[in-house]
């Protein structure tokens, strides 16, 4: 189905953010004829080189943020879409007990509007009819896709008063915003149990494990806080998406956790991509399997 004159804003804060979590859907709506764009908060600055392959790479040792940026621009070339970088600093993630204090300066520090400002002058540029982002625990609690969520709301509301930030452009009013469930239990349990029957070794029982653990019962995982509303079918592109994975060599290990699962697999056994619809200015019915139901192309 063509989906020329729709546009589709994803907002992460890091590179690699975007090909781990949603990477799939965007390729399949840009093959469809769709504009796509990815928000990058920060140039992931604070990371570490999580491959181990690339310990000795020299560049990655000299310059890792202008690496980053490198892969960043072989994942886009992957999957198709449009990319700014909002252009704010990393937070790193703080790890001890008691925990350090954030940098100076650092991205998930910034006041809100401060932060959100790039964000809604991108929103009323692009003009996009959807908005995705994470929800408020950020996808998992690192302080800056906690402040990405923040800024994702502050600017699907704030964009569409002309009152607010004065000198970003014209008010724009996106139709609706979406978080991602890139994590979700129930994804994770069917690929788990598929693994085990077909007699092979699954990466997930731990965090299965775990999930279990945080019911009060011990039987059932908790209730998330967003259930899933929207199922966008985009197994065609999974292998847009682990190449994509693949481009962020400084980050992803290709023997790592997100490649478990085979592409032939994962497209038998959970084929879809995951969202739960936070908020609609147009009628739309639930459950969903298009961002752009309800919207009319070009509004």
């Amino acid at each position: 189905m063509s989906r020329e004159g729709f546009r589709l804003l994803a907002v992460h804060a890091h590179p690699d953010d975007e090909s781990s979590k949603g990477a799939a859907t965007m390729a399949g709506y840009v093959a469809a004829g769709a504009e796509v764009m990815v928000a990058t908060c920060t140039g992931g600055e604070r990371g570490d080189i999580l491959n181990a392959a690339m310990n000795d790479d020299p560049r990655g040792k000299r310059d890792l943020p202008g690496l980053r940026r490198v892969e960043m621009a072989n994942a886009v070339a992957e999957l198709g879409i449009q990319q700014r970088w909002l252009g704010f600093t990393d937070s790193g993630l703080p790890e001890g007990d008691p925990l350090p204090d954030l940098p100076f300066g650092c991205f998930a520090l910034q006041p809100l509007e401060r932060a959100a400002a790039p964000l809604v002058k991108l929103v009323r540029e692009f003009r996009p009819h959807v908005i995705i982002s994470y929800d408020e625990n950020g996808g998992y609690p690192h302080p800056d896709h906690i402040m990405a969520h923040r800024v994702a709301v502050e600017a699907f509301e704030a964009a569409a008063d002309p009152v607010r930030y004065p000198g970003t452009g014209e008010a724009w009013s996106t139709s609706k915003l979406y978080y991602d469930r890139a994590f979700n239990p129930e994804r994770f349990r069917a690929l788990h149990f598929a693994l085990e029957e077909a007699g092979l070794q699954s990466p997930y029982a731990e965090r299965l494990a775990q999930w279990l653990e945080a019911d009060a019962e011990g039987h059932q995982p908790p209730v998330p806080v967003h259930p899933t509303t929207t199922q966008i079918d985009c197994g065609d592109y999974f292998g847009h998406r682990e190449r994509a994975l693949l481009a962020h060599r400084t980050q992803v290990d290709p023997e790592g956790f997100f490649f478990a699962v085979s592409v032939e697999m994962q497209q038998k056994v959970w084929p879809w991509e995951d969202y739960s619809l936070i908020t609609s200015r147009v009628e739309t019915q639930l459950p969903e399997d298009d961002f752009f139901t309800g919207i009319t192309a070009g509004s």
